[in-house]
């Protein structure tokens, strides 16, 4: 059994070397990667039977990393250990989870001896292992009364691209109507007062940039998570029917 640990920091490398070590002493090799391109190399060019992997690296974060690595192997074990647990991280991990695929996800904060619990959890006994903390914004991210439906998330992160309602409307099939619905339904769960014009010059802020102020204060959105998404607008805007 060959252990992976991703993680830009050598002193943490190093502690989750020696858990792991404590953890598995089933484990025969622990590989090391200090950024998500090097982690996806050794996968490929290694028998990787699970990984440690941090969320927020250079080169390519723990989200990209995880993905194209579940791509190739769905089956793969990935025990995310992070010190965020904002909701734009917690959305970006469940995002990409294959069907039936076993994960963690634990706050660096967690005790020693939970890590190694976890560990054993995911990698020997099919346990998904979620942060209590990590847990709870995953519930509420789910609950559409209170958190973003996915449709509501698309759009957060389209006004946050800088995007149109038009380009908006054309990019996610839908017409300019159901981009102001949701843009309305965003605005109201954010508590956006898109009517607010209590002073003699107008409204104060402007909707679509209030917004997206508050989604960054809040955590859903990040700038690993806007980056990948600039990636897949660029994707589509290189798309041959936009010509």
């Amino acid at each position: 059994m060959n252990v992976l640990i991703t993680e830009d920091d050598a002193l943490h490398r190093a502690f989750l070397k020696t858990t792991v070590e404590n953890a598995l002493p089933e484990c025969d090799q622990v590989l090391e990667a200090e950024d998500g391109e090097i982690a996806m190399q050794k996968v490929a060019t290694n028998d990787v039977f699970g990984i440690i992997m941090d969320l927020q690296m250079p080169k390519a974060s723990g989200v990209d990393a995880a993905k194209e690595i579940w791509r190739r192997n769905p089956d793969m074990r990935i025990l995310f250990w992070s010190n965020y647990a904002d909701e734009a991280y917690v959305r970006g991990v469940s995002r990409i989870v294959p069907s039936g695929a076993v994960y963690g996800y634990l706050l660096k904060s967690a005790s020693e001896e939970r890590l190694e619990l976890a560990v054993r959890g995911v990698f020997l006994q099919d346990q998904c292992i979620i942060d209590r903390e990590v847990r709870g914004i995953q519930q509420r991210s789910e609950d559409t009364l209170e958190g973003l439906t996915d449709s509501e998330f698309e759009v957060l992160t389209d006004i946050a691209l800088g995007m149109t309602d038009k380009a908006i409307a054309r990019r996610r099939n839908i017409s300019s109507r159901s981009v102001q619905s949701r843009l309305k339904h965003l605005y109201e769960k954010l508590c956006i007062d898109a009517s607010d014009t209590g002073f003699e010059f107008g409204p104060v802020f402007n909707s679509r940039t209030r917004a997206v102020a508050t989604a960054f204060s809040r955590g859903l959105l990040n700038a690993d998570g806007l980056a990948a998404s600039q990636e897949s607008l660029d994707e589509w805007l290189r798309g041959p029917t936009l010509r």
